[in-house]
C-alpha cells in the first residue's frame, strides 16, 4: 500500500495524516501488522496563534487560526489572501466615531507591542483597560461603549494567543449585549466578532446565537439582500458544517453567493471565499463532482481578473487538484499541482517556507507515491526538508515531520537502512524538545520498530515496541487506538521471535477489543479474528475456536454485503 505522508502543522490544515507501514510475518499464516504513524503532535513542538483583522474596529472581520486546535480555524481557506468582504455596516454617530477611533488606537497599540516582542506590556495594557471597564459595568454602566471596549480587549487577547483569557471576557460581553437594543450603533460588528471568537473557542452554540442576532440586526437595517450580511452568514455556514448540519450550511453558503452575485457581479473576487467554503464542505461530504464545479469557478474568476500567470491562479489550480484527487483523477491532479506550485514559485506569491506551500508540496508528494512515482515524490519531500532547514535551522523541531515523511518514502522503496537513519535523527531532535516519556515521541519510535523488524533486528524492534506500548497505555489508556496499533506491531515482532502462543493470543484479544470498539465490522477485525482462530487451534482450545469461526463467518458475510452496497 502507498504511504500517506505527514503534513507539518499549518494554518490551513489541521487534519492528522497517517503513514501506513506493513509488517509481513514470516509465519505460515501470513499475518500482517499494519499501524498508523500519526503526525507529531503540534504541542510537542510549538504553539502559535495569529490574528488578522481589517482596518476598522467597527468592521473587524476576525480570522483566527490556532495551531493544534481545529475548532479555532475560522480562516476561510488556503485562498486566504482574498480581500475582506465586509465594510463597516454600522451607521455610527459622531460620538460613536470618537469611541471607535479610541478603540482602534488601543488595538493598534496592542498589535504594535506584540510585533515589537513586548507581549507583557500588551497584556498589562489590556488588563488595565479591562479593570476600568469592569468597574464601570459593576457600577451599572452596560451600554454599547462597554460592549465595544470589551470587544477590542478580547480581540487583543486573541492577537496575543491567550484564548484562556478570552472566555471570561466574552461571558461578560454577553451579559452587556443581552441588555442592548438591536438599533444600537456598532452592535452588529460586536456580535460578529463575538460569533467569530466563540467559534475560535469551540463554543459553537454561543457562536450561532451571536451570528443569528447579528444577521437579524443587519437585515432590519439594510434588508435581507445586503452585502453586510455576508460576513456573519459565512461564519454561520462554517459552524453549521462543523457541527454536521450540512444541508443548512449549504443553504447559507448559497445565500451568501447569491447576495455577492447580485451586489458585486458573477465574476467578483469576493465570491472566492464562499465558493471555497462550499467546495470544501461538499468534498468532505463525498459530493466530489459538485465540489469540483466551485473550484473551477474560482479558477475562472482569478484567470479573468489577473490572467494566466498570477499566483492566485496557482493557488486555485492546487485547490482544483485537491478536488480532482477526490474524484479519482489522480494523474490530472498531479499535473494541476505541478502547474500551480510552479506558478506560485515563479510569481513569488507565497514564500517557499510558508506552511500552505509546504502542505501543497506534501500533498503532491503523497499523490506521486500513490501512483508509483516514489522517486519524484521523495524529491519533493527532500525539498521540504531543505527549505525547513534553511529557514529555521537544521535542529529545529519542524524538521521532524519531514524526516518521518522521508523515512516513510524510503521504507516503501525497501531502503530500510536510510529509513532507520532518518528516524533516529528525528528522535534525536524530538529528545531536545520533549521528555523521553512524552507520547508524541512514540510515533517515530514505533515507525523505527517496524524498520528494524524489516532489517531482521527483531530484539531491538521488540524493545522499542514495548516502550511505545508502555508510554501509550499511560497517555491514552489501555483500550485506546494508539495502544491497539502498538499491540498489533508487537504481535508481529513477537511472532517471529517465537514468543509463547498463549501470550500472543492474549495480546490479539486485546487488539480485537480495541478494534471492535472503533468499528466492529471492519476488515481489521476480520484479520484479527483469523489470527485468534489460528492460535486457538494451536493451543487445542477447539470449543473457543469454533465460536470464533462462526463469528468470523457472519462478519465476512456482512462485510461483503457492505462492500457491494
Amino acid at each position: 500500500m502507498a504511504a500517506s505522508l505527514l503534513s507539518s502543522p499549518s494554518l490551513s490544515s489541521h487534519r492528522i495524516n497517517q503513514a501506513f507501514v506493513h509488517l509481513h510475518s514470516s509465519h505460515q499464516t501470513g499475518m500482517r501488522c499494519n499501524f498508523k504513524l500519526y503526525m507529531v503532535p503540534a504541542q510537542a513542538i510549538r504553539h502559535y496563534c495569529t490574528l488578522r483583522t481589517s482596518t476598522s474596529v467597527a468592521s473587524l472581520n476576525v480570522d483566527v487560526a490556532c495551531e493544534g486546535n481545529s475548532s479555532a480555524a475560522s480562516s476561510p481557506s488556503d485562498l486566504r489572501r482574498s480581500k475582506t468582504l465586509l465594510q463597516s455596516p454600522s451607521n455610527a454617530s459622531d460620538g460613536m466615531n470618537d469611541l471607535e477611533r479610541q478603540l482602534q488606537e488601543l488595538y493598534d497599540e496592542v498589535k504594535a507591542m506584540i510585533l515589537m516582542g513586548n507581549k507583557d506590556d500588551a497584556v498589562d495594557l489590556l488588563q488595565a483597560n479591562y479593570g476600568v471597564v469592569k468597574k464601570q459595568i459593576n457600577a451599572g454602566s452596560r451600554g454599547i461603549e462597554e460592549a465595544a471596549t470589551l470587544d477590542v480587549i478580547a480581540l487583543g487577547y486573541m492577537a496575543i494567543g491567550d484564548l484562556e483569557s478570552v472566555g471570561p471576557i466574552l461571558n461578560l460581553m454577553n451579559k452587556v449585549v443581552e441588555s442592548l437594543k438591536d438599533d444600537e450603533p456598532l452592535l452588529d460588528s460586536v456580535l460578529i466578532h463575538m460569533g467569530s471568537m466563540y467559534s475560535a473557542l469551540g463554543k459553537f452554540e454561543s457562536s450561532m446565537v451571536a451570528y443569528k442576532r447579528a444577521i437579524g440586526v443587519l437585515e432590519s437595517k439594510h434588508g435581507k439582500s445586503s452585502i453586510f450580511l455576508v460576513s456573519p452568514l459565512l461564519g454561520m455556514a462554517k459552524i453549521l458544517g462543523s457541527i454536521g448540519r450540512v444541508k443548512k450550511a449549504i443553504e447559507v453558503y448559497h445565500r451568501s453567493i447569491a447576495i455577492l452575485e447580485s451586489s458585486k457581479g458573477v465574476e467578483s473576487e469576493d465570491l472566492v471565499v464562499p465558493l471555497f467554503g462550499l467546495g470544501n464542505l461538499l468534498m468532505k461530504e463525498g459530493r466530489t463532482t459538485d465540489s469540483e464545479i466551485h473550484f473551477n469557478r474560482i479558477l475562472s474568476i482569478y484567470r479573468k481578473l489577473y490572467g494566466e500567470n498570477d499566483g492566485r491562479v496557482g493557488m486555485a489550480l492546487c485547490s482544483l487538484a485537491h478536488a480532482k484527487c477526490s474524484t479519482g483523477n489522480v494523474e490530472e491532479a498531479i499535473d494541476l499541482y505541478r502547474k500551480g506550485l510552479q506558478l506560485i514559485k515563479d510569481t513569488n506569491y507565497i514564500a517557499l517556507d510558508d506552511s500552505i506551500m509546504e502542505k501543497m508540496r506534501i500533498d503532491l508528494a503523497e499523490l506521486l507515491h500513490v501512483v508509483g512515482r516514489g522517486k519524484e515524490g521523495r524529491e519533493l519531500l527532500e525539498e521540504c526538508l531543505l527549505i525547513s532547514e534553511r529557514s529555521k535551522g537544521k535542529d529545529h523541531p519542524s524538521s521532524v515531520s519531514h524526516l518521518i515523511n522521508l523515512a516513510t518514502s524510503y521504507s516503501q522503496s525497501k531502503n530500510f537502512v536510510e529509513a532507520e537513519r532518518l528516524l533516529r535523527i528525528s528522535l534525536e531532535l524530538m529528545a531536545k524538545t520533549v521528555s523521553p516519556e512524552d507520547q508524541s515521541i512514540t510515533f517515530p519510535m514505533l515507525h523505527l520498530a517496524v524498520t528494524l523488524y524489516h532489517l531482521n533486528r527483531d530484539e531491538e524492534a521488540e524493545q522499542l515496541a514495548l516502550k511505545v506500548l508502555r508510554i501509550r497505555e499511560k497517555a491514552f489508556g489501555k483500550d485506546s487506538l494508539p495502544v491497539g496499533e502498538a499491540l498489533d506491531c508487537l504481535i508481529s515482532i513477537q511472532t517471529r521471535l517465537r514468543r509463547g502462543d498463549a501470550e500472543l493470543l492474549e495480546l490479539l484479544e486485546r487488539v480485537l477489543k480495541i478494534q471492535e470498539k472503533e468499528n466492529p465490522w471492519s476488515e481489521e477485525v476480520m484479520q484479527t479474528l483469523k489470527k485468534i482462530v489460528y492460535y486457538l487451534d494451536k493451543l487445542g482450545r477447539k470449543d473457543e475456536k469454533f465460536s470464533i469461526q462462526k463469528r468470523l463467518s457472519v462478519l465476512r458475510m456482512k462485510y461483503k454485503q457492505r462492500v457491494q452496497y
